[in-house]
């Protein structure tokens, strides 16, 4: 089969990989229907991240369950699913409270940039669709692989409920999944961060009443004026820099809740500042399987449509262009049909 493979930053290749096949009997293989590039994939991309060796890329996925392990029940061939990016059992007891990204049998797949993927765990990773959705449906499944959950994670995180205003820091998909996910769960008013006019555009359309194209103190200052000098109730950090981190914590009122989702690079954080601010904050890997049968009602029956994220479209083989469009900002999240 052929798949992506980073080899060096700024060098991604759609290449010949060896096919997976089941090597555990709670494995499952799913033929790829759609994959796509993250934002997350970029800080390797960019050499922000450490490549050592050609690695195989990619980890949010949609396919057809074409086989499984003798001891999958749950999950059969045929089966149109989506799953998270870490593997997880979905029975211990952090899986049970929520948490499935710090399953306690967790396990970390990525290459599912790629023709065949094979899933861990396949019957605690991977939800099913009530059918075989329509072709139109499968952008907005496939978001919920990743940045719809991790969206609707900051969210939660961030106790956005209804009457609440929310600030979405980050314009990105994960950002933009998160106006989607503070529109669902009720705020009244969701203020989104951004200075491209096009994700402008999509943040008022997804649910965005007010935006806001400053940064830093301006930023904070800015919002401050929008909530009456207070703040927020509800911060959704959506980036995972060291600015973004102090533009969300800042812009938070006191009582007031962040949850972060980006990940962190170059993050510090003063506990007594956090201490004194009375502002919570909850964040880390989005457990995306927690959400998922959720999720896939809400996008089933169309009351989201987080497929929207994607503004553009290209075939697998044309990967290196898919990662060259969104680091250079011309693209927000592409989607690869293989």
């Amino acid at each position: 089969m052929r798949g992506a493979v980073l080899h060096a930053p700024g060098d991604v290749r759609f290449e010949e990989r060896e096919k997976p096949e089941i090597s555990k009997p709670t494995d499952a293989l799913i033929r790829t229907v759609a994959t796509c590039v993250c934002g997350s994939d970029l800080w390797s991309y960019r050499g922000i991240n450490t490549v050592a060796e050609p690695a195989p890329f990619g980890h949010e996925y949609v396919g057809i369950v074409e086989e499984v392990g003798g001891e999958v029940g749950r999950i059969k061939p045929g089966q149109f699913v989506i799953g998270s990016f870490f593997a997880s059992d979905d029975t211990c007891a952090v899986c049970r409270a929520g948490y499935h990204t710090s399953c306690q049998n967790r396990e970390y797949f990525g290459g599912c940039q790629s023709e065949y993927i094979r899933i861990p765990l396949a019957d605690g990773t991977l939800v099913a669709t009530p059918d075989q959705p329509d072709q139109a449906l499968v952008p907005g499944l496939l978001a919920l692989s990743d940045v719809m959950g991790t969206g609707w994670y900051a969210a939660v995180a961030a106790e956005v409920e209804p009457g609440s205003t929310a600030v979405v820091v980050g314009d990105g998909a994960v950002g933009l999944c998160g106006v989607i996910a503070a529109k669902a769960l009720g705020a009244e008013r969701i203020i989104a961060m951004s200075r491209h006019a096009a994700r402008q555009r999509l943040a008022t359309e997804l649910g965005a009443t007010d935006i806001v194209t400053e940064r830093g103190a301006d930023g904070v200052e800015h919002i401050k004026e929008l909530t009456g000098g207070v703040g927020a109730d509800s911060v959704l950090e959506c980036v995972g820099t060291g600015e973004s981190m102090q533009q969300a914590l800042h812009s938070a009122r006191p009582g007031g809740n962040v949850g972060f989702v980006g990940v962190p690079h170059g993050v510090e954080l003063s506990g007594t500042e956090l201490f004194y601010s009375h502002v919570g904050l909850r964040g880390g890997p989005a457990p995306v399987r927690a959400f998922l049968p959720d999720l896939i009602d809400r996008v089933w029956t169309g009351s989201i449509d987080p497929g929207k994220v994607f503004d553009l479209t290209l075939p697998l083989a044309q990967v290196a262009d898919a990662y060259k469009a969104m680091d250079e900002r011309r693209a927000i999240k592409v989607l690869l049909e293989p």
